[in-house]
C-alpha cells in the first residue's frame, strides 16, 4: 500500500470551507416534516423579529442563494436603469460578478472610483458626486454608493468613515448599500454593535453574508430602508431568489447569529489571518499589499517564488504575476498558519 499524499493547507478561499457544526444541526432540525413552502413556515416567520432584534431597529430580511444575488439585487432596489451607482475600482460588484449588477438594474452604470487601502475615500466621492451632471439626460444620474465591509482586500471601514459616507450619499438624496460578504470579520475586527457598523452609520441596506464564514449557500438582503422592501420583493421573486423550502436557509441564518457564532467563526479566522500575516511580513521579499484587518492576507512575491509554492500543492489565489492571496476560514488552525509560513520561506530560498 502506497503512503497516503500529506495534504497541504488549503487558503485559497473561505468558500472552500465545509460547514458549521452548528449550521449543520440547525439544517437537520428544520428537516423534519413538511413545513409551508416560499417563506411561509415558522423558521422565515422568525427571521425579521430575531434580525431586528440583532440589528436594533425595524428590519426586512430575505433570504437569498449567493452574494452576487444579494449585491445585484439590492442595488437594483435602489438604482434606475440610467443610475449610477458609486463603488471602489476593486468591489466585487465591479470586478468579480460578472455583470450582475448592471442586469438586474437594467442598465445602471458602475462609476469605479480609487481609494487607499482598497475603501472608497469621503473627500472622493464628495468631489464626484459634484463632478456628475446631475438632471442631464446624455449622462447617468447618481442613486447609490456601494461599499464593501470588509473589503476585497480585508481592509474595514471605520465607524466614522462609514458615517461621512452616509451622510454624503444622504445629503444628495442616494442609498448607502453595503456589501457585508466578510461582514462577521468586519464586525469581529472593530468589536462594536450590528447597528453601529450599518444604520447608525447611515447603511440602508446591507448584503449579509454567511456562506463564507459557516453557512451552506445561505446569504441575505436585511432592509434598513423600508422603502425598498415592496420593489425589492417583486425583484427577488422575478430573480428566482425565492426559494420554495425557504426553511433550511432561514434555519441558518437564525442558528448562524444564535448565540453570536457569527462573531466567534469570524474571530478564529481573523485571529489566523493576523498570524499568517505577521509571520510572511517578517520574511525576507514579502511585503503585504494591504493591512491583515479581517481574514484576507495579500502578499507581493517575486513570481518564481510563488512557481514554487504552486508547485509544491499549497492552495492559494494568485491575483497577478507577483502578488498571491491567502483566506484563512472559521476552521483554520494556527498550525496551518505556520505551515504556511514555512512554505513560503523554503519557496523563497529556492528549496
Amino acid at each position: 500500500m502506497n503512503d497516503a499524499v500529506p495534504t497541504l493547507p488549503n487558503f485559497r478561499s473561505d468558500n472552500v470551507a465545509p460547514v458549521s457544526p452548528e449550521i449543520l444541526r440547525a439544517i437537520a432540525e428544520a428537516n423534519r416534516g413538511p413545513a409551508a413552502a416560499y417563506g411561509d413556515d415558522d423558521y422565515s416567520r422568525l427571521l425579521n423579529a430575531r434580525f431586528s432584534e440583532l440589528f436594533e431597529t425595524a428590519v426586512t430580511v430575505f433570504p437569498v442563494s449567493t452574494g452576487t444575488a444579494a449585491n445585484a439585487l439590492s442595488l437594483a432596489s435602489c438604482a434606475r436603469p440610467y443610475g449610477a451607482i458609486y463603488c471602489h475600482e476593486e468591489a466585487h460588484i465591479h470586478t468579480a460578478e460578472g455583470g450582475a449588477t448592471e442586469a438586474f438594474t437594467g442598465g445602471a452604470k458602475l462609476v469605479a472610483m480609487s481609494g487607499r487601502n482598497f475603501r472608497i475615500e469621503p473627500s472622493s466621492l464628495r468631489e464626484a458626486l459634484g463632478r456628475a451632471a446631475w438632471g442631464v439626460r446624455n449622462r447617468s444620474q447618481p442613486d447609490a454608493v456601494s461599499i464593501t465591509q470588509a473589503s476585497e482586500y480585508g481592509t474595514i471601514y471605520p465607524l466614522a468613515e462609514i458615517a461621512e459616507i452616509g451622510a454624503i450619499a444622504h445629503d444628495r438624496n442616494l442609498s448607502l448599500h453595503m456589501d457585508g460578504a466578510r461582514f462577521a470579520n468586519a464586525l469581529a475586527r472593530l468589536g462594536c454593535s450590528p447597528a453601529d457598523m450599518t444604520w447608525r452609520a447611515g447603511v440602508d441596506i446591507l448584503s449579509f453574508g454567511a456562506t463564507k464564514n459557516g453557512a451552506m449557500s445561505a446569504d441575505a438582503i436585511v432592509v434598513f430602508d423600508q422603502d425598498l422592501v415592496e420593489s425589492l420583493s417583486y425583484r427577488l421573486r422575478r430573480a428566482g431568489q425565492t426559494s420554495s423550502k425557504m426553511r433550511f436557509a432561514s434555519a441558518q441564518l437564525l442558528a448562524y447569529v444564535e448565540d453570536r457564532l457569527y462573531l466567534r467563526l469570524a474571530a478564529k479566522a481573523n485571529a489566523v489571518a493576523a498570524r499568517l500575516g505577521a509571520g510572511l511580513a517578517a520574511l525576507p521579499d514579502v511585503q503585504l499589499i494591504a493591512p491583515v484587518e479581517a481574514n484576507l492576507v495579500f502578499i507581493n512575491l517575486p513570481a518564481l517564488a510563488i512557481n514554487r509554492l504552486a508547485a509544491s500543492g499549497l492552495q492559494f489565489a494568485r491575483r497577478d504575476q507577483d502578488v498571491i492571496r491567502f483566506v484563512a476560514r472559521f476552521d483554520s488552525t494556527e498550525q496551518e498558519a505556520d505551515e504556511v509560513i514555512a512554505l513560503v520561506h523554503r519557496a523563497i530560498a529556492g528549496g
